[in-house]
């Protein structure tokens, strides 16, 4: 049984719920990040409460709004003062929206890039400080095939903010090496079940572009929404996200797995990242940085 010190970020549903809670009854000590603890999300404190003490394990909701430097250094801050540490820091927060691109205003597309894309800066530059004096660690990020992959229309905001933070996460990764830090980058699929995603999805504010969108695409994404629950094999659930997390969490230090894809429907993704991170070893060994491929002792 492992005891590494794990921060998680958007920890109160989906994918962060899940990976919490796995995480915790892998005997890790969890603090599970969520904002508003005190308001509408009081009932999730209060469930990782109920699960920490029905399952005797340590899993720790912490006030963390990752639209928020104040509390996130807050946050980290207490884990520091509290143990000392940060082993394994997961960046899991994100937001879907839905609805065609052109009827979404540039305020709502900095908006998701904040929460999809900041937020990571703002938790990193919090964090990373303990993990490099400390010489180890692990920074897991949670991507989406739709980076790679097949992508269909209707969710252009969201494929392109979950670029944005994978092309950060590469870099990091040869950022980080040196310091000992290794990173691993955890590829979902679609899911529509076990998460939130589609049921709290944001839609565009130009309802009138909105509209005239529906005269030629109307009915497109509850289509799309049918066709990507086909496509995944019965049984399919999102607990195989965070399953595989645990997993990539307790393997020894120095092996765990740049990249690993989790997607039932198998848009591709996993195809076009093997190439692209083939790319990424070759250049980095022909501009003489192959050391930055594995991690420092």
């Amino acid at each position: 049984m492992s005891t590494n010190i794990v921060v998680i970020t958007g920890a109160s549903s989906g994918f962060g719920a899940l990976t919490a809670r796995a995480l915790a009854d892998s005997g890790n000590t969890v603090y599970a990040g969520m904002r508003e603890t005190t308001g509408r999300n009081a009932p999730q404190v209060q469930a990782a409460a109920d699960y920490s003490a029905a399952h005797s394990v340590d899993l720790r909701a912490v006030e963390m709004d990752v639209n928020s430097q104040e509390s996130v250094d807050q946050a980290i801050a207490q884990v520091i003062a509290e143990h000392g540490r940060i082993d394994i820091l997961i960046h899991n927060a994100g937001h879907m929206v839905t609805g065609p691109a052109e009827a979404f205003t540039p305020e709502q597309l900095a908006e998701l890039y904040n929460v999809n894309v900041l937020s990571t800066q703002r938790v990193n530059r919090a964090a990373l400080p303990h993990l490099r004096r400390a010489g180890k660690g692990l920074v897991l990020w949670v991507s989406s095939s739709s980076v790679k992959g097949g992508t269909p229309p209707y969710l252009a905001p969201y494929f392109a903010a979950k670029s944005a933070m994978d092309s950060l996460a590469v870099s990091y990764a040869d950022e980080l090496a040196r310091w000992g830090v290794e990173t691993s980058i955890v590829v979902p699929g679609s899911f529509t079940s076990g998460t939130n995603h589609f049921a709290h999805s944001g839609h565009p504010a130009d309802t009138r572009v909105e509209a005239e969108y529906e005269t030629k695409y109307a009915g497109l994404m509850e289509q799309v929404a049918g066709k990507l629950a086909a496509l995944a094999p019965e049984g399919t659930d999102a607990s195989e996200v965070s399953d595989e997390i645990a997993r990539i969490v307790a393997l020894p230090e120095g092996t765990r797995p740049y990249r690993v894809h989790i997607d039932p429907a198998n848009d591709g993704s996993e195809e076009v990242s093997d190439v692209a991170d083939r790319i990424r070893r070759e250049f980095l060994t022909r501009v003489d940085l192959a050391d930055l491929l594995t991690v420092s002792k």
